[in-house]
């Protein structure tokens, strides 16, 4: 695969992260409210945070990926920074990360897990249970972990 596809891809994956691809509001997760300390778990399929339209930064260019706005608009029930960004606890941002591994062609269905961990700058780790892909497959998808985590930390901080 040329590096021309792979960054393609890899823009498209952002796009849909931030807003910008329409075709991801078919596939929209649930609204980040749902994440409170009294949420359970509905079945064996793990709940999973939706940004917002309205608050979802949206792309100048696809190509480019310039990041229009640099404060996303929530929900007032969200705690923000002082910066803007949203407060969410560790498993809420492994949810979104994971929500956004999801859709990458070939991930899979079950067997992978991510980690949140740090501060300041949260970082996110992936793992993958024995079987559950193969090892180009988990190559690809760790590669794509640090930017996903580089734009999902301009707009959510990791609350403590």
């Amino acid at each position: 695969m040329s590096d021309d596809a792979k960054d393609a891809g890899l823009v498209a994956m952002i796009s849909s992260i931030l807003g910008g691809n329409k075709r991801a509001e078919a596939a929209s997760l649930p609204p980040l409210d749902d994440f409170g300390p009294a949420a359970p778990a509905r079945g064996p399929e793990p709940v999973v945070a939706q940004i917002p339209e309205a608050a979802a930064p949206k792309l100048q260019d696809a190509s480019d990926a310039v990041v229009a706005s640099a404060k996303p608009v929530g929900p007032a029930s969200l705690p923000l920074t002082p910066d803007g960004k949203r407060l969410l606890p560790a498993a809420a941002i492994a949810d979104l990360v994971l929500g956004e591994l999801r859709k990458i062609e070939d991930f899979p269905a079950s067997g992978a897990s991510v980690t949140v961990y740090g501060y300041r700058h949260w970082n996110a780790m992936i793992t993958f249970a024995p079987f559950s892909t193969t090892f180009r497959n988990a190559t690809r998808f760790r590669q794509a972990m640090p930017d996903l985590v580089f734009k999902l930390r301009r707009f959510v901080e990791l609350e403590i």
